[in-house]
Order: C-alpha cells, then structure tokens, then sequence
C-alpha cells in the first residue's frame, strides 16, 4: 500500500470551493450536535408539572424522551447509507435538512410527552442519516492530503451545536426561565436546518459516487473543481479503474458482506462505532446538568455549568485537529484518548465515595471535562473519520450505515440506562464504564488498522489483500 506524501493545496480558488463545500455540509454535523445537546437543559423545565408549562416527564418519561432520539438515529443511518448508495450523497443530505426542520418544529410544538417523543424519533433520522452521510461526502470529495481536517470538521461542527445548545440553554433559563421555556430551546434548530437545505443545492455531488453510477463526465467536472490540475487526472483514472474493478464483481449489496475481507473490515468498523458510543460520552452530554445535581449543585447552577462541557468539547477537537491529527497515525490517536477516558472514569467513581460537599460537586465537574477533553481531542476527531475512510467503494454507504447504526444503538442503550443507572447505583456507574472503556482499549490495540496519507483506493486494495 503506496503511502501518498502530503502536500497542501494553494490554489485560491480550489481553497475557496473546498471551504465552501465544507462550510455547508457540516451544518449536518452542527445540527446533530444541538438535537442531541439541547435536551439537557429542557429536561429540568419538562419534568415541571403542566400547570407550570411542563410536560410532568418522571426518571422513565426522560429515558423515553432522550432515547426515542437515539432510536431514530439508529434507524435514519442505516437507510440512510442505503439511501446515499441509490440517490447520491447530495440528495440524501438535502432530504435530512427536510427532516430536521419538520422534527424541531413539531418538538418546540409538543402538547404532550408522547406528542414530543414522536418528533424526536423524527428529529433521529435526520440526526442518522447526517450522521452516515456527512463523513462519507466529505470524505469523498477531499483530495487525500487534507482529508482528515475536512472529515474531521464536521467533528467539530457537532461539539459546536452541543456547545450552542448548551448556551442557549443557559442563556434561556437564565433570563427568560418562564413556563415554556424549553419550547424556545428547541425551536432554534429549525435556523441551520434553513440554511442547510438552501446551501446544499450550491454544492457538487461526490466525485466516487458519480463514477460508479456511470456518470464519469460528471466526475471530470467536480475534480476540476476541487482538485489543483496536476492532480486530477492520476486520480480520476484511478478512481474510474477502481470502479470498473467492482463493475466486474456485479452491484453492490448485502452480500458483499459476505466477502471474508469486506465482512472483517465491517465488523472492525461496527466494534469502533459501538464502543465508541460505550465509553459513556452521551451520557454526560445528555445528563450534566442531572449528574451535577444529584451532587447537590442547584438546577440553575448545574444548567450553566454544563456550558463548561461544550467550551471544553470544541477547544479539545480544535486543538485535536489543528495540532494531533497533522502529527499523530489514527491508531496512535485512539489509543491515546481511550487511555485517558479509562483514567477520567475511573477518577470520577472515586470522587463519587467522597462527602457530598461542593467541592466534591467541582471535583465531578472537572473529572468529566478531563473525559471530554480525552474523548473529543482524541477519539472525537479520528473515528468518524476512519469510519468515513475504511469501507470500500460499492458499499460504502451500505456498510458505514451499518456500522453508525451499531453507534446509534450504542447511544440508545447510553441514554436510556443512564438515569436509570445513576438512581440506582449513583456514582458506581463511572466504575462500570470505566471497565467497558478497558475491553474497548484492547479491541482498539488488536484490531484497528492505520489510514492516515493513503487515498481510499489504496487503502481498499490493501484490505482486499490483507483481510482475504
């Protein structure tokens, strides 16, 4: 496997294509982060009585109001990553921006808890099909020297609508903490779903994905787009040889997972998307502000602190991005931020032992940004990235829908034990995470393969070799 030396591209207006591509197709990131960030801090004012503008949600009401998401979620990535294989990436994307206007409408609308879990399930397929979508599109239409940073912008872009939830909550509750207040919370998602519909028709279809469906003038025209011209015809060819290879071998489908090298590299990603999911990262995300409450931090306090984990979520992928990911392998990355996630836990179990004081209350706090920082600068970055890189072409959609489905399945069983685990056994949760976060560790050192400087073709054919 030919490792492509890096090089950067300084054609202005290839910059300005890439950055323009890269700007809009991660609003999909951005509001997958604030429809899953935002219910954190509308919970407090649900669980109020109806009298109160709530909707009386009990401990069970939240875990199916936060789960119901997640189930959808589960669910929209794998049709959608069918759906991206059919009808292209563009359209997928344009069909998500849809489903994200229709599903925070109806949630900011709800009269009731069931009302409000419909719309969530809804809100969850557009936040799965974006999140199946997204990396691969990106992914797709970068050239390979800057992949990383323009896959792992959408990383960053989903921290930030968790970190614009977070404060919009904050800034909510704060001045205008009335009986519908989690309404507003929830209907300011509807903003980047506008803009993400509006934007998206601005932006070209995927190069590999128009190739495989015949359409290699197309082709031609979006590398000429967003590739320097000395480039794009080594990787036009090479693109078009690999897809006359697959043509050979018949369409794409559920069989091909079948194939001993496609079914290994399947599960391998499968094992990254779900255990990313298990080290118990939503469960902060989607529970600060309760977890710091039941250290008997007030509501109010709780919801303004949690911004703490949305500042440390985007300066930590930030600075994952722009320092670790240029100089460190991906393998190297994981393993690093597993280490630390295993460390972090482990620590937050032990503070949890100690008297309820309000330093314990901080000690909690700073425990769960030292796992975020772990999680987000390290493990954040690069597994949505390598899930975008290490499926090949004729299923690509088909088996990263499979493997975030698995991600998904993952959150929902993260978010609806979560609560219920904290009532039960309080602090000892971060001690059963930290063992899941252990076996995690070792499936990453056995089995994770390298990505970084190879094109997607390179790296299909050395699993084709390797994993038959």
């Amino acid at each position: 496997m030919t490792q492509r030396p890096s090089t950067r591209i300084t054609d202005p207006r290839v910059d300005r294509r890439l950055f323009t591509i890269r700007s809009i197709a991660t609003l999909g990131g951005l509001l997958f982060g604030y429809d899953t960030g935002v219910i954190s801090g509308a919970l407090p004012f649900l669980k109020n009585p109806a009298s109160q503008g709530g909707l009386g949600l009990s401990a069970w009401d939240e875990s199916i109001v936060t789960s119901s998401l997640t189930v959808g979620a589960a669910i929209g990535a794998l049709v959608g990553g069918r759906l991206s294989d059919r009808f292209g990436r563009k359209r997928n994307i344009m069909t998500v921006a849809v489903i994200f206007l229709i599903g925070a409408l109806g949630c900011a609308l709800a009269p009731s808890t069931a009302t409000l879990t419909v719309f969530r399930f809804i809100l969850g397929l557009a936040v799965g099909g974006a999140s199946a979508t997204v990396p691969v599109y990106l992914s797709e239409i970068s050239p390979v020297e800057i992949r990383g940073t323009m896959v792992s912008r959408n990383e960053l872009m989903i921290v930030t609508g968790q970190l614009a939830a977070y404060t919009c909550n904050a800034v909510i509750a704060t001045l205008w903490p009335g009986a519908h207040a989690w309404r507003w919370m929830l209907v300011i998602a509807t903003l980047p779903a506008i803009g993400l519909w509006v934007g998206i028709h601005l932006l070209p279809e995927s190069p590999r994905w128009l190739a495989s469906k015949g359409r290699a003038a197309e082709m031609w025209e979006v590398l000429n787009e967003v590739r320097m011209p000395d480039s794009v015809q080594a990787e036009g060819q090479d693109i078009i040889a690999r897809v006359e290879e697959e043509a050979r071998m018949g369409k794409g489908s559920w069989t091909d997972l079948r194939v001993p090298w496609i079914r290994r590299i399947t599960m391998i990603g499968i094992g990254l998307a779900l255990l990313s999911q298990l080290t118990g990262v939503n469960g902060i995300m989607y529970y600060a502000p309760t977890i710091l409450i039941s250290t008997g931090m007030g509501t109010q306090a709780s919801i303004v602190a949690t911004i703490a984990n949305g500042v440390v979520s985007v300066v930590s992928v930030y600075i994952g991005i722009a320092y670790f990911l240029k100089r460190l392998p991906r393998r190297r990355m994981i393993l690093t931020g597993q280490s630390g996630c295993v460390a972090s836990l482990t620590a937050l179990g032990l503070v949890f032992l100690l008297p309820e004081t309000p330093v314990r209350s901080y000690l909690v706090l700073l425990f769960m940004l030292s796992f975020l920082f772990f999680m987000q600068c390290f493990i954040g970055v690069t597994f949505w990235l390598m899930l975008s890189e290490i499926f090949p072409m004729r299923v690509r959609g088909l088996a990263n829908g499979v493997a975030v489905f698995c991600n998904w399945v993952g959150n929902v069983i993260v978010a609806f034990a979560f609560p219920n685990l904290i009532e039960a056994v309080q602090g000892s949760v971060f001690f059963i995470f930290a063992v899941i976060n252990l076996g995690t560790l070792a499936f990453y050192a056995r089995f994770l393969p390298e990505t970084k400087g190879y094109s997607l073709e390179s790296l299909e054919r050395h699993f084709e070799e390797h994993y038959s």
